[in-house]
């Protein structure tokens, strides 16, 4: 009796940690966040003080006066404003599932077609900014990890000052020295590939100091093993052992805060790239959100979750990569 019920649990823990079934599971715990994502905005547009009417119709207008009632009504009709609002939700949940995130207030567009325009300037910089911070993280660590000297305290220092800098902050002195002072950067980044240095920058130096303090940390835990000292004993040299075999076990960590990093740089993004006067959903945002344009505000909450589900799913299936012996859960 008791062998079966090890087998079974066995065959259980082989089901578990299939990888289709681990796929599954993501996909559908992807598509509770973003359900989650799109009733959370719904909400939002419904719950905000004032009537929705009278705002779209102030917007559009450029008045702040009452507006008469049959503009209103005819404005709730049009929006479906005057229907139950278990009604709405269902409406604005099919939308969603056809992909249509409504229409801007403000400039009388789809939201969906709005964001598409503005979101690759976006993603471009935080990926960019994302792969900066870890190139920093890595080499400051190969070098300082481990070490007792002037020049590894000094850096640590340095990555713990990073990590607490506001990123605007922080643009605002690369903006004034190398582009007022210096003139080596264009004040207006525009998107050309010079102009991405700064914006660049200065989001990848805070979440340097972040990766750099968490990778440092379990790189000299790693240090310690006796794999390490092992490869040392077969004489390879000390740079050597920590590229190919410190790092690998000391980068999971960072790796996994790589999700929450992106969704933290796409929002960061948004002041940096007013900071620097670049295209994307920075300027879009904050015009949206002093407008009152609840979709178009809506819709870019709803977009990243959807990038923070599937940015999750690629760091998981990256650990598989960095160590194939981690079973997937």
């Amino acid at each position: 009796m008791t062998l079966i019920s090890m087998m079974g649990s066995d065959a259980v823990r082989i089901v578990v940690h299939h990888p289709i079934v681990w796929f599954a599971r993501r996909i559908f715990s992807g598509v509770v966040v973003v359900w989650a994502a799109a009733t959370l905005a719904f909400l939002i547009q419904c719950m905000l003080p004032g009537d929705r009417a009278q705002i779209i119709i102030n917007v559009t207008s450029g008045n702040v006066g009452p507006a008469s009632s049959a503009e209103l009504a005819a404005i709730n009709a049009k929006y479906g404003f005057d229907q139950p609002l278990a009604v709405q939700y269902g409406k604005y949940m099919l939308q969603i599932l056809h992909g249509d995130l409504g229409e801007s207030y403000q400039q009388h567009r789809p939201v969906a077609a709005i964001i598409a325009e503005q979101i690759g300037p976006t993603i471009v910089l935080a990926i960019a900014a994302l792969l900066i911070a870890w190139l920093i993280a890595i080499l400051t660590t190969l070098f300082i990890a481990g070490r007792d000297n002037i020049w590894s305290k000094l850096l640590n220092d340095a990555q713990v000052f990073l990590a607490t800098v506001p990123p605007y902050w922080l643009a605002t002195i690369l903006l004034v020295l190398f582009a007022v002072k210096l003139g080596i950067f264009p004040v207006i980044g525009g998107n050309s590939p010079i102009g991405l240095v700064l914006p660049t920058l200065a989001l990848a130096l805070e979440l340097s100091g972040f990766f750099g303090q968490v990778v440092q940390n379990e790189f000299t835990r790693v240090l310690e093993q006796p794999f390490v000292t092992s490869a040392r004993a077969r004489g390879m040299s000390d740079f050597g052992v920590r590229l190919r075999h410190v790092l690998r076990h000391a980068a999971l960590p960072g790796i996994t805060l790589s999700g929450w990093a992106l969704g933290k740089l796409l929002s960061g993004a948004i002041l940096i790239e007013v900071v620097f006067a670049r295209q994307g959903l920075g300027g879009v945002l904050v015009a949206a959100t002093s407008s009152r344009d609840v979709p178009i505000v809506s819709g870019a909450v709803l977009i990243s979750a959807g990038l923070f589900v599937l940015v999750s799913l690629i760091v998981d299936l990256t650990y598989r990569v960095v160590d194939p012996r981690i079973k997937l859960t």
